[in-house]
């Protein structure tokens, strides 16, 4: 059976100065939020999922959003950095979980930027938002990484959302999926397939047909299971309020020893 961990971390007390940039500040309720992160870690539990839950980061407000952090391609990490200055603390734990995991790890250096949220994987290809929190810098380094490994590296330009994958992610099927007026240029993907609300642009592949996706988009779990798809829906409603969707929360990897 294949080894399937989810990487994760729990909020910071300070979750509710987590970092805005394309909407309006909201109240954060830190209790409702941490009973979503256990429900979501519980959902992924429950398909098939190891949870590996890394150090928190107290300090860093934004810390829970562990995608951001690193990029996963096989067994090999590239941890990231930051466009967010204040966000590069949140690494270094997740470094040393990673390479207690066994993963090889490699680096952005600055000048370089590169967020984890803006990199988004189809097969052998990896899609790369170039926006606020990535560089062109920070592209150029994750296709030295990448590249020899088999990987075929593609930039996306971003203007309308804070990372790639705020605006798309992929079905298992490969077709990327996303809501069409936040997506610079939806002719960009092979295959797109624009969906009716915007939380809906995010899932994580459970495995098989599963997706779990947000609650605030029952119009595209409806969409998805027309598909034949099987929707796993989490209520994310408090990280929706820092522009996090579902697959911010963790970290998927898988076959780290092939």
């Amino acid at each position: 059976m294949p080894s399937r961990k989810a990487l994760i971390r729990r909020p910071s007390p300070r979750l509710a100065e987590g970092l805005v940039t394309h909407i309006e500040r909201r109240p954060v309720d830190s209790a409702a939020a941490l009973a979503q992160w256990e429900a979501y870690a519980d959902a992924l539990r429950r398909h098939g999922w190891e949870t590996v839950e890394t150090e928190a980061a107290d300090d860093c407000p934004d810390s829970v959003f562990v995608e951001d952090t690193v990029v996963m391609f096989r067994n090999v990490a590239l941890i990231a950095r930051s466009g967010a200055e204040s966000r590069r603390p949140e690494t270094v734990a997740v470094e040393e979980t990673l390479a207690r995991l066994g993963c090889s790890v490699n680096w952005v250096w600055g000048p370089g930027t590169l967020d984890g949220g803006d990199v988004l994987k189809v097969g052998e290809t990896i899609y790369v938002g170039r926006g606020g929190r990535t560089n062109a810098d920070g592209i150029q380094q994750l296709r030295a990484v990448f590249e020899p490994l088999g990987a075929r590296v593609v930039p996306v330009p971003l203007s309308k959302v804070l990372h790639l994958k705020s605006a798309v992610t992929a079905l298992p099927d490969g077709t990327v999926i996303g809501y069409e007026p936040l997506v610079d240029q939806p002719a960009l993907f092979p295959r797109f397939m624009p969906v009716p609300e915007e939380p809906g642009s995010h899932v994580v592949l459970l495995g098989g047909d599963k997706l779990l996706m947000a609650a605030s988009a029952p119009k595209t779990a409806d969409l998805f299971a027309d598909l034949g798809y099987d929707p796993v829906l989490v209520d994310i409603g408090e990280f929706e309020k820092l522009e996090g969707c579902v697959t911010c929360l963790s970290v998927r990897l898988r076959d780290l020893h092939s």
